[in-house]
């Protein structure tokens, strides 16, 4: 790997890279020598299942699929791709929002799906150590005899993988008090485009040299295909209660949200739900929620029965203050997972009412949460879509779904601008475009408005210290500066008015 700071930032990262000249006789000819009997496809009737991940509004189908077992076979794939210029995605479990596994037209998804084994797990050091193929929620139940779990939690995690969380930094319900991937990750191991493998971070609290694991998590692929990941178990709590609280207006749920925070209250959850999204959850889960409530509220609190107890109380004085309609407790451990479980199946439930949906994630701070809702109620009216959110709250995450019907003519590109604007006016309120959804091709526009050049040179240059080529997921997540220009001249000449405060190209 070059780590050369000073070096010219690499073409790929100067203009878009045409890969139609791979030679897919020559690739196949090449992967089918490292790997065994039936884990190379490139028939189009077997490609189909690999054309998109869980955002299935933008399908491609790939070149070939592989389907290696070992991480040796991982080296001779990335190396024969690397010789015969042919890019790669790697793929987990599918369920990304982003378009991040979207397959490339002229190259191979590298899936690992087949990388599923738990290698060891350490109660006493309260570590596991895990395959990328390993489900999300298979840690915690191997985990769950010791006393122990893994505490990221995304709303997929009984399908999601490993490998898809550290690619895009995944969260959940949890990550308020437990952290995202980031946070509960010791050590990644992966093979870089030339066949490198590298070992980043410790089994110890500290590893020598640069800080790259934060790097790695959240990378999207682009860096190097992760084959081994180490992660840290959180000890079970003794007890856990959620408080459920109703409000009639959003702006006064928005802002009991901050007040919680602002009282010196780290919740183990702090979700909110909007009235259109508890009325599509009730039908479907029937968890109980006030289906007259504008918003409600999900607080949980965790730890000893005393420290559960305390917490309750305080919270409960925040959002008596804060004006709550009704507030009610959890009595015991099945009416706290229903709760939840409403939460949980929000996506689910938006397909349930609509064709298709169209998932965002940006983030702001929570103070303004009321003000992007009531400006979502507006572009509702501006785009003539419906919209239902459901907020990690607690740290601002925002997931608006955007309801629509693909078969009707234009309404999949209002679906996009009206995602867009949430995005761009969630910069402009101080916020971000992705809290953990990643970039993938979803957002890469909006990465235009949030980042300026020589930011963007400044991320292909990195890109550049571990893949040279381009070749790992080419044309996701970091906008090439032509595409950043090209759309800025289309934004001016749809009379698109920029929110203040963003950097232009």
């Amino acid at each position: 790997m070059n780590f050369d700071a000073e070096a010219p930032a690499p073409a790929p990262g100067e203009r878009d890279v045409d890969f139609s000249a791979v030679d897919k006789v020559r690739l196949v000819e090449a992967l089918a020598r490292v790997l065994p009997a039936g884990a190379l496809m490139y028939d189009p009737e077997d490609l189909r299942p690999y054309e998109c991940d869980g955002l299935s509004a933008y399908r491609q189908l790939p070149l070939i699929v592989a389907l290696p077992t070992s991480e040796e076979q991982v080296i001779e794939v990335l190396r024969a791709c690397h010789e015969l210029g042919a890019p790669v995605v790697a793929r987990g479990a599918g369920t990304g929002l982003s378009g991040g596994a979207l397959p490339h037209a002229h190259g191979v998804v590298l899936s690992l799906a087949r990388f599923n084994r738990i290698l060891h797990l350490d109660p006493h050091a309260r570590t596991a150590v895990v395959q990328p193929g390993v489900r999300n929620l298979a840690i915690s139940e191997a985990a769950s005899p010791h006393g122990l779990y893994y505490a990221p939690d995304p709303s997929s995690q009984i399908a999601c993988t490993i490998g898809g969380n550290v690619a895009e930094n995944s969260g959940g319900v949890h990550c308020l008090k437990y952290g995202l991937t980031v946070h509960n990750l010791l050590r990644v191991r992966g093979v870089t485009i030339e066949g490198d493998v590298v070992e980043i971070g410790n089994h110890a609290l500290d590893a020598p040299g640069y800080d790259l694991l934060a790097l790695m998590s959240g990378s999207e692929g682009m860096l190097a295909v992760v084959t081994e990941v180490t992660v840290k178990l959180t000890p079970k709590p003794q007890l856990a209660q959620c408080v459920l609280a109703a409000f009639d207006d959003v702006v006064r749920a928005g802002e009991a949200v901050a007040e919680i925070i602002a009282a010196g209250i780290i919740p183990a959850g702090l979700e909110m739900m909007d009235q259109p999204a508890t009325a599509a959850v009730e039908q479907f889960v029937h968890a109980g929620y006030p289906l007259d409530a504008k918003a409600i509220l999900l607080c949980e609190s965790d730890g000893t029965p005393e420290e559960v107890a305390e917490e309750i109380a305080r919270v409960r004085a925040v959002l008596e203050a804060g004006g709550a309609t009704e507030i009610r407790v959890s009595r015991d451990e099945a009416e706290r997972m229903k709760f939840w479980g409403g939460r949980k199946a929000a996506f689910p439930a938006a397909g349930r009412i609509s064709p298709d949906y169209y998932c965002m994630d940006g983030t702001i701070p929570r103070k303004r949460l009321g003000e992007m809702l009531e400006a979502i109620q507006a572009m509702e009216r501006k785009y003539g879509l419906r919209c239902i959110n459901v907020f990690h709250a607690g740290d601002g995450n925002l997931h608006p779904l955007i309801l629509f019907d693909a078969n009707r003519p234009g309404e999949l590109e209002q679906a996009e601008a009206f995602g867009a604007e949430i995005l761009e006016l969630s910069v402009a309120l101080g916020g971000t475009i992705t809290g953990e959804h990643g970039v993938g091709i979803e957002k890469i526009n909006q990465m235009c408005s949030q980042f300026a050049r020589p930011e963007i040179t400044m991320f292909f240059r990195v890109k550049a210290a571990f893949d040279p080529a381009g070749l790992l997921n080419p044309g996701k997540a970091i906008p090439t500066l032509n595409r950043c220009a090209e759309y800025g001249r289309e934004r001016v000449s749809k009379g698109h008015v920029p929110y203040p405060d963003i950097p232009r190209f």
